[in-house]
């Protein structure tokens, strides 16, 4: 069991929570039970999985966590190559918060679809943006950015309205930061922009948007079936 601060287990644990570690390293780690067993699941690699009283002492292993409740278990685990097409993707340009990028990973595994995250996104392998996936990082393909024919990007006014759409022609939605939203050379690489009416707000947080346009396109789909 380890006894001390200073083994090398909680030591890449703690490094780990720093990005440019899980990107020099390629880790990342997980805490608590149900995301371990969901990276196992997923044929993630573990490279070790510490449990609190039998691989570490308890508060050896509370000391090295994110979470106000210290978890039972925490994984190492080694990330992977998860670039599957899909039908439908969203494309993230400089969604930086990581509960946005965790909600709409969530959001794409329940219809089906992959995330491409630009530069400047916040990491899906982090701590705040895994408890947000709830595991669903591990199901969803993660290709390369690129906006490439039949793509729709998604803007907070002056689109064509959403529900008018015929979302089955295209194959990719296009979200920016509510506070950039996305930049002229990007809109001009997309086939169309499209809005989402609201009243009294507004804007939709940009995780609700992603999700609506998938909701969206899946349910024309249904109706048309």
């Amino acid at each position: 069991m380890i006894t001390s601060r200073d083994n090398e287990k909680l030591k890449l644990v703690r490094k780990l929570q720093e990005r440019r570690w899980r990107d020099k390293l390629g880790l990342f780690f997980v805490e608590g039970e149900d995301l371990v067993d969901a990276a196992l699941d997923a044929g993630y690699d573990a490279v070790d999985v510490l449990v609190s009283g039998e691989d570490v002492e308890p508060a050896l292993l509370a000391e090295v966590s994110t979470l106000g409740h210290p978890p039972r278990v925490i994984g190492v685990f080694r990330r992977r190559d998860s670039s599957a097409t899909t039908d439908t993707t969203l494309a993230l340009w400089r969604v930086s918060d990581p509960g946005n990028v965790g909600t709409l990973l969530r959001s794409a595994d329940a219809f089906g679809a992959g995330v491409m995250l630009s530069d400047g996104c916040a990491d899906p392998f982090g701590p705040k943006a895994l408890r947000a996936a709830m595991g669903s990082t591990f199901r969803v393909p993660l290709p390369d950015f690129e906006v490439a024919a039949g793509s729709v990007a998604l803007v907070a006014e002056g689109g064509q309205p959403l529900g008018e759409v015929e979302l089955e022609r295209y194959s990719t939605f296009v979200l920016g930061s509510e506070r950039e939203g996305l930049p002229g050379d990007l809109l001009a690489r997309c086939d169309l922009q499209a809005t989402i009416p609201t009243s009294r707000v507004e804007s939709l947080n940009v995780a609700m948007a992603g999700t609506i346009a998938l909701y969206a396109r899946r349910a024309q789909s249904a109706r048309r079936s």
